[in-house]
């Protein structure tokens, strides 16, 4: 068993004026797909100011989204008893199915407004993501958020509020899975000019066969509890679309032309 380490959440205390992890985190996600998008900008047309623009648009899409799907997907009481609630995300509680919903609706008025077909710009964009979503959870873990099952591996930890037993890291296993390899996948197969859908498609696909595994050490929430046969979870149910979508838009890539 290993312990767990405490660390505060507040990165950078200054008077009143406090910085969290957990937003820092979102900065290094939105300032890494900034950097990235930058390196391969003029592969669909676009330039540096363009990536500025299409990176501001995603965060707000992102923040906005993430916050209201998970007040309407996991915290609807919680949202009922305290209005203001919604408002405080440096507490945590971020949906990545409630943010990805927002991002779709940025790039869908951003391919609009850019006359870019919007597979086109999701393929660009989808290499980009990882990298927050991995920052995103380690900034979970450093919450205490996402406690894992009880488990007798070595790497067990007890969490904060959760008794003495030890429980996966559930989120540094999404960390792992969502961040590193799903970005090591996605940024080597965009290497080379690839048929329109598929890397939208294999960004769906991946995510979402990875939360479907995670979700079977990750601890449900104690408000919702597993909502069918006994371990099928929220997540599980909101990832069957993702996976479902990602396997149609690969299929139909191999009808498309590669640029």
């Amino acid at each position: 068993m290993m312990d767990y380490p405490t660390i505060d959440p507040v990165a950078i205390s200054l008077g009143p004026f406090q910085i969290h992890w957990y937003g820092l985190m979102y900065v290094i996600g939105f300032v890494a797909a900034w950097w990235l998008g930058h390196r391969r900008a003029e592969r669909i047309g676009l330039t540096h100011d363009d990536i500025g623009d299409l990176i501001f648009y995603a965060a707000i899409g992102v923040v906005a989204g993430g916050r209201l799907g998970y007040a309407l997907f996991y915290g609807m009481s919680q949202w009922l008893a305290d209005p203001l609630w919604i408002f405080r995300i440096w507490d945590g509680g971020m949906s990545f199915h409630g943010g990805l919903i927002g991002v779709v609706l940025a790039a869908l008025w951003f391919a609009r407004k850019k006359r870019l077909a919007f597979l086109t710009l999701t393929d660009f964009v989808a290499p980009l993501v990882p990298i927050g979503l991995g920052a995103g959870r380690i900034g979970n873990f450093i919450n205490g958020e996402l406690p894992g099952r009880v488990t007798d591996l070595p790497w067990g930890m007890p969490f904060p509020g959760m008794g003495p037993e030890p429980r996966h890291p559930s989120s540094l296993y999404e960390a792992l899975l969502e961040g590193a390899v799903l970005f090591v996948i996605l940024w080597w197969v965009s290497a080379r000019p690839r048929a329109r859908g598929l890397l939208s498609g294999l960004f769906l696909l991946f995510y979402g066969v990875f939360r479907f595994a995670v979700e079977f050490v990750r601890l449900p929430d104690a408000h919702i509890g597993f909502i069918a046969l006994g371990w099928v979870t929220m997540g599980m149910l909101l990832t069957l679309p993702m996976i479902a979508t990602g396997i149609a838009l690969i299929v139909w890539s191999r009808r498309q032309p590669t640029p």
